[in-house]
């Protein structure tokens, strides 16, 4: 009786790698990875106050490293920055230290040795076999559990998987594959798998082995061995394809979804290695600064928005790791990339940038449509039609006085006169224009800088002035002295303004002009002018309130034949006195008392100097009124002794001189003059005192001497007697 079936399975042995000393890091990278570089390896354990260093990444003993490999330090991630090719290196041997600027270690150094895989090794290295011993009946297979085989398993082939064995005479062995796959078996039993598995193209086969003697009969019923091909992490995570800019507008609220990651893994569905997680590499948290702009769901994907705000405008590229295996160590990872671009959004109200303009003075006679003052507002956001405003006035101008226009893109706005101003109805104005946004304002409303206030101030217009005459005409004698009036000029209405006169074009300074009267006078005598001949100049009169309203008319002169002379009857006048150094005051000159046409109140008569060149240069004369003159010193110091001063008064076509006696003296500072005071009889001179005095003082010399002659005459008679005894016996 052949025993009972008795069957063994082994189970395959991973192959054992030596493990890894704990300050030694083991990074695994596919050579020639097509995938977008940088790639991130791993991220190192670096000190929270890293930051206070630098990343010092060199190779083996400490050299420098030269190479596809660099540190980010923002991230504390080692990364490659192209393929590698494990035919050129397939070891590297890196480390790492954080070092202060002066070369002291702060960290380290941190080794990392990068392993670089084999396109067909991509795999952890698991090389798991199944070798089965099977003993059969003379009728039994005894059915085997199934047989685990690594897929891109790298071995030698043939490689032997298992074995069976027919205890019964010659047998035969013949295996046949459900699909057919690289499976055989020898004369002795062994089964044997020819070359590499691949799970993404088979998972599973069913083998039967038929145990068959030399006439190809089969001793029993075929052995069906169930054989599994078992999956490797062997894919790298692909990233979805980089997809146009991703918008997100503006003010968008924390966990606004950006966009959802969706990488792929070719490893067995819901196996460790096709299970993706998902980290977020790039924008790296600010220092400072609590949250992040951005978030990534580990899970799912989802890249939402995180607490920071965004501002209209940034482009922003996320670089986003996922990683297979669950992000544990030994999985492969994938960088992905999406690029966000943050749109605008109508959140700034306009504003005007001055918001208080004037104030602006204009004439009340300006005509509509004139130009009063140019606004300029400004809008913060970036989009085109989020800049767009429209313009009103507010307050101001409820008669529509004044009006706006302004160009649809254009933050300038022209403020217009439409309609006349009147200084009577309004004086001022202050007229409020508002900005507003034409699309709807998302966000707070305007702030205070939306209005801006233009102060106008109404200007009075007047008409200029008018003279009583639109010209005027006067005839005066050749021989007429210098003062003589001519005629007086007036305006049309001395009631309601005053004016102020002038000439101009007097070439010969022949007349002058009161510039308040307006009463014209010679200036000086008219040499050189001839009878018949006329002479014009022009009468300018001024506003006083408004100098620059005035107007003019022609003043014709006709000279006369000079009337036959006269004898001047000098007519005496009481002295007065004067004070020198000039002091503001000085005497009243009146004409005639005996004049006919004065007493009766005909009039006016005229005052001048007398033709003396000494005279006029230390006197002056000035015409109060029609009947009386005022006279004073022309010079800072006159001579102080009595003046004779010639008075030329005339009236009509009489003339008369009068001689005013003036006493010019030095005064005191109450006015009074102080004359000179001549010797008086009986009264000593000033030589006689001086005798007198001189005098006396030599008699009371003498006296004293005499005194003192006796006293010492008489001390020489008495020797004996004491000095305080001796009698004064002196007798004067």
């Amino acid at each position: 009786m052949v025993p009972a079936w008795l069957w063994l399975l082994c189970v395959s042995i991973p192959q054992a790698l030596p493990e890894a000393q704990p300050a030694e890091l083991s990074v695994d990278v596919p050579e020639n990875y097509g995938g977008n570089f940088p790639l991130y390896l791993t991220k190192l354990p670096l000190p929270r106050e890293g930051a206070e260093g630098q990343i010092v990444l060199s190779g083996d003993s400490g050299k420098a490293a030269e190479g596809p490999f660099a540190m980010d330090p923002d991230s504390g991630f080692l990364l490659v920055t192209r393929a590698l090719d494990r035919e050129e290196q397939a070891e590297y041997q890196l480390q790492v230290t954080l070092e202060t600027q002066d070369g002291r270690v702060l960290w380290g150094p941190q080794l990392v040795l990068v392993h670089v895989k084999d396109e067909n090794d991509q795999v952890s290295g698991h090389q798991a076999t199944a070798t089965v011993e099977v003993s059969i009946t003379e009728s039994t297979w005894v059915p085997l559990e199934p047989i685990h085989l690594a897929e891109n398993l790298k071995v030698l082939y043939p490689h032997h998987m298992a074995q069976v064995h027919w205890s019964g005479g010659d047998v035969h062995y013949h295996l046949e594959s459900h699909p057919p796959g690289p499976f055989d078996v020898n004369a002795e039993g062994n089964l044997y798998v020819t070359r590499e598995l691949d799970r993404e193209a088979q998972a599973e086969y069913l083998l039967q082995v038929r145990a068959q003697n030399s006439r190809g009969e089969d001793y029993a019923a075929p052995l069906e061995l169930h054989v599994l091909v078992m999956d490797e992490n062997d894919n790298v995570p692909v990233c979805p394809p980089r997809d146009p800019a991703v918008s997100i507008p503006e003010l968008s609220p924390p966990g606004t979804e950006v966009t959802r990651l969706s990488a792929e893994d070719a490893d067995a569905p819901g196996s460790p290695n096709s299970h993706i997680v998902y980290q977020l590499l790039s924008p790296e948290p600010e220092d400072g600064v609590e949250g992040r702009a951005f978030q990534v769901d580990p899970t799912s994907g989802s890249v939402t928005l995180g607490v920071l705000p965004l501002r209209a405008g940034q482009n922003i590229l996320l670089l986003v790791l996922a990683m297979d295996l669950a992000g544990t160590e030994g999985g492969f990872s994938s960088t992905c990339e999406v690029e966000v671009t943050v749109t605008d959004i109508n959140d700034h109200a306009p504003e005007f940038i001055t918001s208080q303009i004037g104030p602006i003075s204009l004439p009340e006679d300006v005509e509509p449509g004139t130009l009063v003052a140019m606004l300029t507002a400004t809008d913060a956001d970036l989009e085109p039609a989020f800049r767009l405003m429209d313009f009103a006035i507010e307050r101001g101008d409820t008669e529509g006085i004044f009006g706006l226009d302004w160009e649809p893109d254009s933050g300038h706005v022209r403020l217009r006169l439409c309609k006349n101003l009147s200084y009577e109805a309004a004086p001022s104005h202050e007229v409020v224009v508002v900005v507003r946004s034409v699309a709807k304002l998302v966000g707070p409303g305007p702030g205070p800088g939306a209005t801006a206030m233009v102060t106008v101030l109404v200007e009075r217009v007047m008409p200029p002035p008018k003279l009583d005459q639109e010209s005027y005409e006067a005839s005066v004698p050749i021989s007429a002295p210098a003062g003589s009036l001519l005629l007086t000029i007036q305006p049309s209405d001395p009631i309601s303004r005053t004016l102020r006169f002038s000439l101009v074009n007097d070439s010969e300074g022949w007349l002058c002009i009161e510039k308040v009267s307006g009463e014209v006078h010679t200036a000086q005598s008219l040499q050189g002018a001839q009878p018949g001949d006329t002479y014009t100049v022009l009468v300018e009169a001024q506003d006083t309130d408004e100098p620059r309203l005035s107007t003019s008319a022609p003043l014709v002169i006709h000279f006369l034949k000079a009337p036959p002379a006269q004898a001047l009857t000098p007519a005496p006048v009481p002295s007065r006195h004067l004070c020198t150094p000039r002091q503001d005051h000085g005497l009243i000159v009146s004409g005639p008392s005996k004049d006919p046409d004065l007493a009766s109140g005909h009039g006016p008569y005229s005052f001048t100097l007398g033709p003396n060149p000494t005279v006029q240069r230390d006197w002056r004369l000035q015409t109060l009124n029609g009947s009386h003159a005022y006279l004073t010193l022309a010079l800072h110091w006159v001579e102080p002794r009595e003046h004779i001063i010639p008075v030329v008064v005339s009236h009509n076509a009489q003339m008369w001189q009068l001689l005013v006696r003036v006493i010019v003296c030095r005064c005191n500072v109450e006015g009074q003059c102080m004359r000179k005071v001549g010797h008086m009889k009986g009264m000593p001179t000033k030589l006689s005192a001086v005798g007198i005095l001189v005098g006396t003082l030599v008699a009371i010399g003498i006296f004293l001497i005499l005194i003192f002659t006796h006293w010492t005459m008489s001390r020489k008679k008495d020797p004996d007697q004491p000095a305080d005894s001796v009698p004064l016996k002196g007798t004067v």
